[in-house]
């Protein structure tokens, strides 16, 4: 009987040991949370622990390296720090975060009954300022090539083209470098010289730069065979002036330098060349012609010319003097004409006024010669036996 109440005893004992150890291992847990940075900043892995009694906590690395043992370091990676160790919770910090650390960090308890916990590090890499590439110098009349290429971002930016604040539509690619993607926008453009300095910009976007965004701005160098003009002098030339042309040039790439002469001859021995003018001294008649000015570049050449014409400055003076008279002449005729017109005008409306004054007159004197006939006849007066009195 009393070995019965021993067994008994023990038994009930061994059973009570049995769940209190059996709820131990079930209450004891640990949690991890996942964590998302840019790269280049620093992460926080946080293991949470539940009712810890003192179980060993080791932190692995997504390739199952030990990085600590009961908040010792374990691998020689300065970047990663022990900052709490705590009954509630471990956390480690992992600075200079990169694409290659990215994966599932392991929170494990050791107890009767492993536990563990996997924290994911997702890390998003932001587009840098793009990059513009050119397939070809623009030349005007042709189609330039533009390509906007963003070299690496998590995940991938969206490029876009942009002139005078509207959008250029391009054929957008992608590549694939394994933990980050490459991307490009291509467009073609007809240009001509109008473009020449006109800025287009290429815009990346991406979540990681929220309403911000990283542009690159592109000046259009488009190039175009040169234009000539030469500036003529202002008013007559004469013996003994200077006389200065100035030719202006436009072109990219600029000509270097301008040509001076003479159609059909050579420029005077006077003559000085200084940059794109042309300067002339002490005019005479035998300076006489047609000056030309050309320029080239690559891509054509242009001219413009000038013809001179000396005068003797005698007769400039003449002509000049001669232009008073003239006027003079001219204002004295109309004057007389104006005084012919009138003197018709009023001439044809005197003799108009007196004609019908006769006709009145004549009208009158019939009248009175019928009365007196008829008083003569005693009133009688008959068709066709009129007499008159003399």
């Amino acid at each position: 009987m009393a070995f019965i109440a021993v067994w008994n005893y023990l038994s009930s004992y061994f059973v009570v040991f049995a769940l209190f150890s059996l709820r131990t291992v079930q209450c004891q847990a640990v949690e991890a949370e996942n964590v998302t940075v840019l790269e280049g900043g620093t992460a926080q892995i946080s293991c949470r622990l539940q009712n810890y009694d003192g179980s060993i906590v080791v932190i692995q690395n997504p390739r199952r390296q030990t990085l600590f043992f009961n908040g010792t370091r374990a691998l020689r990676d300065d970047r990663f720090q022990m900052v709490l160790f705590t009954p509630l919770l471990v956390r480690i910090t992992l600075s200079n975060v990169s694409v290659w650390d990215e994966g599932g960090y392991f929170c494990q308890l050791y107890t009767d009954d492993t536990h563990h916990q996997v924290a994911t590090l997702s890390v998003i890499v932001p587009p840098e300022v793009p990059l513009v590439e050119v397939k070809a110098q623009p030349v005007e009349g042709a189609e330039v090539e533009l390509t906007c290429v963003s070299t690496r971002s998590k995940p991938a930016a969206v490029l876009r083209w942009i002139r005078d604040r509207l959008e250029i539509p391009g054929v957008v690619s992608q590549q694939d470098n394994g933990k980050t993607v490459s991307v490009s926008n291509t467009i073609r453009i007809p240009v001509d010289r109008r473009d020449d300095g006109a800025v287009l910009s290429c815009e990346a976007s991406h979540p990681a730069l929220g309403v911000q965004r990283r542009i690159r701005h592109y000046r259009l160098d488009v190039h175009f065979p040169p234009t000539v003009h030469i500036e003529p002098p202002p008013g007559i030339l004469t013996e003994g002036d200077s006389l200065t042309l100035t030719c202006s040039i436009t072109g990219n790439p600029l000509p270097r330098s301008v040509q001076w002469s003479r159609v059909n001859s050579t420029l005077p021995e006077r003559a000085e060349i200084g940059g794109s003018s042309l300067i002339v001294p002490r005019l005479s008649r035998t300076d006489n012609g047609t000056y030309l000015c050309q320029a080239h570049n690559l891509y054509g050449r242009a001219a413009d010319h000038y013809t001179l014409l000396v005068y003797d400055p005698g007769a400039v003076v003449e002509t000049h003097s001669a232009v008073p008279f003239a006027v003079i002449g001219g204002v004295l005729a109309l004057l007389v004409f104006a005084v012919i017109c009138v003197l018709i005008v009023t001439t044809w409306c005197s003799l108009r006024q007196k004609g019908s004054y006769l006709t009145h007159e004549a009208s009158g004197l019939d009248e009175h010669g019928e009365v007196q006939e008829a008083f003569l006849n005693d009133g009688d007066v008959r068709e066709g036996n009129k007499e008159y009195l003399l």
